[in-house]
């Protein structure tokens, strides 16, 4: 590999060039008692996984990594780094993208450029009692050169939408985003980073299709709560939705 990125003291870098997965590498680590800060980055996934155990394609080129922390708080509340993360990978890909290029977040943490999705977010946990997290491994993967095709929801790669940007590099400004992202969120809670997200959010007051486990729901996406959950009003009134995966109609 070529020199690694500087990064802010709060990370440990481990890099591989290639690995079955970087949150398998970040979890193992975890539960051997490593610190936080831990960055693991993989310039290959073999055995790459996105949200609700989907196959994802990690070929050389594009960027794939995962943060450990030790947040000490609910999975409720450090679900909510999830949006750090679409965030710091937004601004990172804002900085090199052309300014016609439309950057947006669809609920619950992905990344999109021109309506495509450029980047997923995967956040795993373990819990150690008393309604608090031991851990926390966020997993980020961005397109810089290639993307899967004939995915339901189509995506893209911050080369096909005018940008130019190393590996490195991307890492570098991801890394000092998400640790921004993170030290607002200890320190003043979700209400920042919840405005930040939805400046950009797409869909936002619009007819939206939202697929769960046990069926779909059509509504007007209303907005997120202040615990991050999607607000969806429809014929019955408000709901709450924690999970699932949303589409605006006619997609």
């Amino acid at each position: 590999m070529t020199a690694p990125p500087r990064l802010p003291h709060f990370y440990r870098l481990v890099a591989f060039d290639a690995i079955d997965s970087t949150n398998e590498e970040a979890k193992r680590r975890a539960r051997a008692g490593a610190p936080e800060g831990l960055l693991v980055w993989a310039r290959e996934q073999l055995t790459g996984r996105g949200r609700r155990g989907r196959s994802f394609a990690s070929p050389p080129g594009n960027l794939y990594m995962s943060v450990l922390l030790r947040p000490g708080r609910s999975g409720v509340e450090a679900a909510q780094l999830s949006f750090a993360a679409a965030l710091a990978v937004g601004e990172a890909a804002a900085a090199v993208l052309p300014p016609t290029a439309r950057l947006c977040y669809k609920w619950p943490n992905d990344v999109l450029v021109d309506g495509r999705k450029l980047s997923g977010v995967l956040l795993e946990s373990q819990a150690a009692g008393e309604g608090r997290l031991d851990w926390l491994v966020i997993g980020m993967g961005i397109n810089l050169v290639s993307y899967p095709e004939g995915l339901e929801f189509p995506a893209t790669s911050l080369k096909a939408a005018g940008a130019e940007v190393t590996v490195e590099a991307l890492l570098a400004a991801v890394a000092e985003r998400f640790l921004l992202w993170h030290e607002r969120w200890r320190a003043a809670g979700f209400a920042s980073l919840r405005e930040a997200w939805l400046a950009r959010a797409e869909g936002l007051g619009g007819e939206i299709r939202v697929r769960l486990q046990t069926g779909e729901l059509l509504g007007r996406f209303a907005g997120l709560d202040e615990e991050g959950v999607l607000l969806l009003d429809d014929a019955t009134g408000r709901r709450r939705i924690a999970a699932g995966d949303i589409f605006p109609l006619g997609r």
